[in-house]
């Protein structure tokens, strides 16, 4: 409960389509699209504290005029610290200058004030957080059509063959980080595209100068893409602009990552999240549309937008575990995923409490889990609605039972509240672990002995803060029971997409899994088996991997690695009867129906490099080696 767990990213593009005079005589500001992507920027923050970076291109400048801009950070406050710093040089040229309210001149001398925009926020996954591994990313090149910036929420599971493939090109790269992989791979094909271009040119007779403006037209940027997407196996959504002003985000086949879109006369704008587009520029629902897996909407020079399938669509898999935990919930559609999957949980909550409403307290914690909340209240309040109809349409009618459960209400109270001026900066575990436990303030006095106290969460992953912490802080409160409802399954497996949840042993389903082999005598047999089989299968390098991990879980019952978490999150200093629930596949896409990614879950996963990760990670598991699997 309330485990921190990183994601990769959020990225955000911003196409303006007019001459930034028409955007400062309509919005009294020159700097309208900047002022746009700080707003996408900071409403996409829950994706990136690691990191922020941005890049800008003019367009039409001429030879000698600089026309490519970036900015990246890594202070506390990434995202202002860029803007800061963006801000105050135009504004230092403004001044220096004389220039006010002439936009084109201030365009020519002022960084970053281009009409192609490119945002990105950061989280590490590899604990690599320095200034050179954020995005974006930009391959320089004196040509201006083949300089590209590269920015993107992804991971690949095949850096290692990508790798390889670029060496067999010739190329000789820097690091061999899944990005600068990425990039170089559409680099090379951009370069071929360019030169292709050029000679065809120079055959029908134009020389240099007229050829320029001419490779912009004729390049197929979905060509290219497909190309270099080709041997791709992970989930992404990758944004690139090239130098002379074409622009394009491509996903995954499998819609792992998300991608929203809107264009109108004015913008054409991308971002990892629909309501940031909605909020930043008041675009009504409709307006928005989510990028076809597979596809790549692609922004010319000119301003024309067209859409391109450049992957064969899969099967549609976006990541459930996205809804549930990432994405914003002020979208629509997760706002009502959210409320499904609290009212989901209501049948296995009265099992419970033996439909014990009145001895009952409902809490929620952390504030993440407040919709899913929403929907377990409103369920309970369906479910004495019912009782009450049940009554009145019985022969003979108990007033007083009736009249009972008119006064009946679910009892809702607020529990806990995080104290946001208390940081964990002390590393000693022992002392470590004192301060945690008082994180959150709680209230006293609310709930009885007699009482069964019901808090829900998003997620249960390693379990670390629900043992050191919350549970111990809810047991002061002294409840008959205590019950931790989880809005997602149980977390069983890597993920290796762009989620920072790598290594098996952290995940206290795979510790209870463990723990109930021990207890029946065959924990080394099973170990062992599984690590053979996941051996064999990588030395096969087979393209249809099969995940092995899953074998562990298979002997038991839902309901069996349910209790045993519970033991193991237990101290015997607990006083109250602990009881955990967590989701049920089956009613996470009930709640989700157009996010079947559940690889977390149930270790079906969208691509082969999925499987072969969780083999490896089991691997690592084995062998003792405390790393990533990718």
């Amino acid at each position: 409960m309330s485990d921190h767990i990183n994601h990769e990213c959020g990225i955000a593009l911003i196409r303006l389509k007019k001459p930034l005079q028409f955007y400062n005589d309509k919005y009294g500001t020159p700097l309208y699209g900047i002022k746009k992507m700080y707003l996408m920027m900071e409403k996409q923050h829950n994706r990136g504290q690691d990191g922020a970076g941005f890049a800008s291109i003019k367009l039409n400048m001429k030879p000698g005029q600089r026309y490519i801009s970036r900015v990246r950070s890594i202070d506390q406050q990434p995202i202002q610290d860029i803007f800061s710093q963006i801000i105050d040089r135009i504004n230092d040229i403004k001044k220096n200058e004389n220039i006010l309210n002439d936009c084109e001149n201030l365009k020519q001398v002022a960084p970053y004030l281009g009409e192609l925009m490119l945002g990105h926020v950061r989280y590490g996954t590899f604990g690599k957080n320095g200034i050179e591994s954020v995005h974006p990313f930009l391959r320089q090149n004196n040509w201006m059509h083949r300089n590209l910036i590269v920015a993107g929420n992804f991971n690949m599971t095949n850096v290692s063959e990508l790798f390889k493939n670029l060496i067999l090109l010739g190329q000789h790269p820097k690091e061999k980080a899944d990005t600068i992989t990425v990039m170089e791979k559409i680099g090379h094909f951009l370069d071929d595209a360019v030169a292709k271009v050029y000679k065809d040119l120079k055959k029908e007779g134009f020389n240099k100068n007229q050829a320029s403006p001419l490779i912009a037209e004729r390049l197929k940027i979905s060509k290219i893409l497909r190309k270099a997407a080709r041997d791709w196996d992970g989930g992404y959504a990758i944004a690139g602009m090239l130098g002379h002003g074409d622009a394009f985000v491509l996903r995954d086949p499998s819609g792992i990552r998300p991608a929203f879109y809107s264009e109108n006369d004015e913008i054409v704008v991308v971002a990892s999240e629909r309501p940031v587009i909605q909020t930043v520029f008041n675009i009504p629902y409709k307006n928005i549309k989510e990028l076809d897996p597979g596809s790549a909407i692609i922004i010319k020079k000119s301003g024309s937008v067209y859409f391109k399938e450049v992957l064969e669509k899969k099967i549609q898999q976006s990541c459930s575990f996205e809804r549930i935990y990432f994405s914003r919930g002020s979208d629509l559609e997760i706002y009502k995923e959210r409320k499904s999957l609290g009212r989901l949980l209501l049948p296995q909550t009265l099992d419970l409490i033996s439909q014990d409403l009145t001895n009952t307290v409902f809490s929620y914690i952390p504030n993440t889990a407040e919709t899913s909340f929403y929907g377990l209240i409103g369920a309970a309040q369906d479910f004495i609605r019912e009782k009450i109809n049940n009554e009145l349409n019985k022969e003979k009618i108990d007033k007083i039972k009736i009249s009972n459960l008119l006064k009946l209400r679910p009892r809702i109270e607020k529990i806990a509240i995080k104290d946001a001026k208390l940081r964990t900066f002390i590393t000693e575990d022992k002392s470590r672990n004192d301060l945690v436990e008082h994180v959150y303030d709680i209230t006293y006095g609310v709930v009885k002995k007699t009482d069964n106290l019901v808090v829900i969460d998003d997620s249960i992953v390693r379990g670390t803060t629900l043992k050191k912490s919350i549970l111990k802080m809810l047991d002061r409160l002294g409840p008959k029971k205590i019950i931790i409802i989880s809005s997602a399954p149980q977390i069983r497996f890597p993920d290796c997409y762009g989620i920072d949840m790598a290594k098996l042993e952290d995940f206290v389903a795979f510790r209870a899994a463990l723990e109930l082999h021990r207890l029946n005598g065959n924990e080394k047999e099973i170990i062992d088996g599984i690590y053979q089989k996941c051996i064999k299968s990588l030395k096969n390098n087979s393209v249809e991997s099969i995940n092995y991990v899953k074998e562990l879980y298979k002997p038991f019952s839902y309901q069996e690695i349910s209790d045993k978490i519970a033991e193991l999150l237990v101290d015997k200093d607990i006083n109250s009867e602990v009881k955990i629930i967590f989701q049920k596949v089956e009613d996470l896409h009930k709640a989700c129906p157009n996010h079947k990614g559940d690889w977390y879950f149930t270790g079906n996963y969208p691509t082969p490099g999925g499987s072969k990760i969780a083999n490896k990670s089991f691997i690592n598991f084995y062998e003792g080696k405390s790393q990533r699997a990718y």
